[in-house]
């Protein structure tokens, strides 16, 4: 078990963000439940793709607040996380960019894109929510026996979010027949949480659970991301 773990923050940080500003003392109070010591440094996505970066850290965290500066360096992120069994967690835009990974990079699918940045593009992955959730805060079933359902320890939660795209539901049942599978579902059904099976740890959520830490709650996904890379 590490003492010290080493969390790399993929994102272009700005303080106005709310999940910016929650997502340090989310983790700083999972740290502190573990008993560990925390690294935690912000990686700009221009620099995500730097020789040698990604390798420093236990884990990667892919931020709310998109479009990125660098698409291809988050994707580079992501890639990296899952191939390479780095605990990830996405949230928000690390949901939206982990559905793109995996749609070019293990479907193949080298024309998937993000309706935000891609507006003219054939193949949307993610698209434009039918009802934006802007500063609001919605049920979510958890899939029982996913690993999201063993964090929380519950079948149903409600969490925060802030975001215009989701999972495009013309390509879901394809995204999602093989080891991406969807692990929350609000109450239409439409997907908020995906997890990789197989992989140590890969959890994206729509939502964003770091809110919890502004209230001095230690969010339960900041505590599962930290107990799995300390625990190799």
């Amino acid at each position: 078990m590490r003492d010290i773990v080493s969390v790399g923050l993929i994102g272009d940080f700005d303080a106005s963000v709310t999940a910016h500003q929650a997502i340090p003392p989310a983790l700083r109070m999972a740290a502190q439940a573990l008993g560990v010591s925390l690294a935690l440094d912000w990686i700009p996505t221009e620099r995500a793709r730097d020789p040698g970066l990604l390798e420093r850290f236990d884990a990667l965290w892919c931020v709310p607040a998109s479009p990125y500066r660098s698409m291809d360096g988050a994707l580079h992120a992501i890639r990296h996380a899952r191939e390479n069994g780095v605990p990830y967690l996405g949230t928000c835009g690390g949901f939206q960019h982990a559905i793109v990974e995996y749609a070019r990079h293990v479907l193949g699918w080298h024309d998937a894109e993000h309706a935000e940045t891609a507006p003219d593009a054939e193949r949307w992955v993610i698209a434009p929510l039918s009802c934006e959730l802007v500063e609001r805060a919605e049920p979510i079933h958890l899939r029982a026996g996913s690993r999201l359902a063993g964090i929380y320890g519950v079948e149903q939660i409600v969490e925060g979010y802030r975001c215009r795209y989701g999972l495009n539901p013309m390509f879901q049942a394809e995204l999602l027949a093989g080891p991406l599978v969807a692990s929350g579902v609000d109450e239409r059904g439409e997907v908020r949480a995906v997890e990789l099976e197989g992989h140590p740890f890969f959890v994206a959520t729509l939502f964003q659970p770091e809110r919890a830490a502004l209230t001095g709650t230690t969010p339960p996904l900041a505590l599962a991301l930290l107990r799995a890379a300390v625990q190799p």
